[in-house]
């Protein structure tokens, strides 16, 4: 299987601060293509052998304006036990309830658009429920807890125009740790 052909944007890169526009249905087919190339790129970068290959970062997940494209979608491909694939494909979200309890990543965030070591925490909540759309403009719910609300709360706020490492303190980059669980 190829690479597929797909550049992420840097966090210098000023359209990563904008905020992305609602997406209108039907999904046209070239996004449809996008969207499962930005899966299998994903995919790859989770397989070690492949990821050495092609010099490639681990990712879970990617949104549309780390492609330069101002529209609320992204996807998740979240590796299973099993080396299989939970695939997650997120358009128009919107988070309608998240928990009091705030988690964080022990070894800290990453993302594919930030190319340099980042410290300190970003909290985030343990359960969101989001309100979402697929391909076909059905509305759906769905409940996240743990990694996935993570990686949920992470992608969408790329399409809020932010960057994890700003929900970091720069004052002090582990404030309230002892008051958050570690994941």
């Amino acid at each position: 299987m190829d690479l597929p052909k797909i550049k992420i944007l840097d966090e210098k890169n000023k359209i990563l601060h904008q905020k992305s526009n609602e997406v209108t249905f039907p999904v046209s087919k070239s996004d449809q293509k996008l969207i499962r190339d930005m899966l299998t790129y994903l995919e790859m970068s989770q397989d070690e052998e492949i990821a050495q290959k092609y010099n490639l970062r681990a990712g879970m997940g990617l949104a549309y304006v780390q492609l330069g494209i101002l529209k609320r979608i992204f996807v998740i491909a979240m590796e299973n036990d099993d080396k299989s694939f939970s695939e997650y494909v997120i358009i128009n979200p919107k988070i309608t309830s998240a928990s009091e309890e705030l988690i964080y990543v022990g070894e800290g965030e990453g993302c594919l658009s930030v190319n340099r070591e980042v410290v300190g925490i970003v909290p985030r909540h343990a359960r969101i429920t989001i309100d979402y759309y697929d391909y076909e403009g059905n509305k759906k719910t769905m409940r996240a807890r743990e990694d996935l609300a993570i990686a949920f709360q992470h992608e969408i706020d790329h399409l809020d125009g932010i960057l994890f490492p700003e929900r970091i303190d720069k004052k002090n980059p582990f404030k309230n740790q002892d008051k958050m669980r570690e994941i």
